[in-house]
């Protein structure tokens, strides 16, 4: 019986899946809903088997190779030991690890090699490993943490807007069009941000960007201002003894040119993505194994 490899990339938004042979040439990848292990457990085991179902159709496998086939998962809220326990004791597979999303990430970006990834989406995380051991900086939540993220840029723009509609700094285009948007009462503003979430904040990243280009000095403060934080933790992993960075997450081609210089010649081009990287860790942790009678 050929035992296969399956790699699965869990986060809010959709969950990602892989389907391998035992020397890790992936066959096929698939794509289900969200698989936040925290918020939605059951819902996230659904759709892992969901993505690996798809996968394993569209590779030709019969489904029922599911059952004995190994999995590595990379997943936000790998720490917290119940939800891990709660999901593996549900999951479709022979053998399973959790992992986080931010080691397969570092797995897909360096293969086994030292070096760095920093992920700079809605939150930020960094990871480095360097002699095989692996070591995580932020990623502490947006409430106490994600400096630099974009749930963090699109927070400080709304700050601004308020800030320029009381007239104590100057508006710009870019704060005057998000004061726009909230039919120019700030009122408007305050309840947004009371109910908003980290991804709804982050929403507004792209448009500091966007306006950066055209010359809007508020926008440029508020980007070196984030890089500064970027920068800040990068030299935290340059000191451990990091010599290659990736940047990853919706924003790191964004920051490719706004951290330091002295970062940006230790930036190289990822070689894969999450999914390559779970799979990669299917095969060095299940490779060798032999199917499950």
């Amino acid at each position: 019986m050929t035992v296969y490899l399956i790699g699965i990339d869990g986060g809010g938004t959709s969950c990602r899946a892989a389907v391998a042979g035992a020397n890790g040439s992936i066959l096929a990848r698939a794509q289900a809903g969200p698989a936040n292990i925290l918020s939605d457990p059951d819902t996230a085991v659904d759709n892992i088997a969901s993505a690996t179902r798809a996968a394993f159709y569209a590779a030709g496998i019969n489904a029922r190779s599911i059952a004995s086939a190994r999995a590595v998962l990379g997943v936000a809220g790998n720490n917290v030991g119940e939800a891990v326990h709660y999901v593996k004791n549900r999951l479709p597979f022979a053998q399973a690890d959790i992992e986080s999303d931010g080691l397969i990430a570092l797995q897909g970006a360096l293969g086994d090699k030292d070096g760095a990834v920093a992920i700079l989406g809605t939150g930020t995380i960094y990871i480095s490993r360097h002699c095989e051991t692996v070591t995580y900086v932020g990623g502490w939540g947006f409430t106490v943490g994600d400096l630099g993220s974009g749930a963090r840029i699109g927070h400080a723009l709304l700050q601004e807007t308020l800030l320029a509609y009381d007239g104590i700094h100057d508006m710009s285009a870019m704060t005057a069009s998000v004061l726009a948007e909230f039919k120019n009462d700030p009122r408007n503003i305050v309840e947004f941000a009371r109910h908003a979430k980290p991804g709804a904040f982050g929403r507004y990243a792209p448009r500091v960007f966007e306006h950066m280009k055209r010359g809007d000095a508020v926008a440029a403060r508020l980007l070196q201002e984030a890089a500064v934080s970027v920068d800040e933790a990068l030299d935290r992993l340059v000191a451990r003894g990091t010599q290659k960075i990736c940047l990853l997450g919706g924003l790191g081609p964004l920051y490719s040119s706004w951290i330091a210089a002295r970062h940006q010649s230790l930036l190289v081009t990822p070689e894969g993505d999450a999914l390559s990287g779970a799979v990669a860790l299917a095969v060095s942790r299940f490779g060798h194994l032999k199917a499950i009678e």
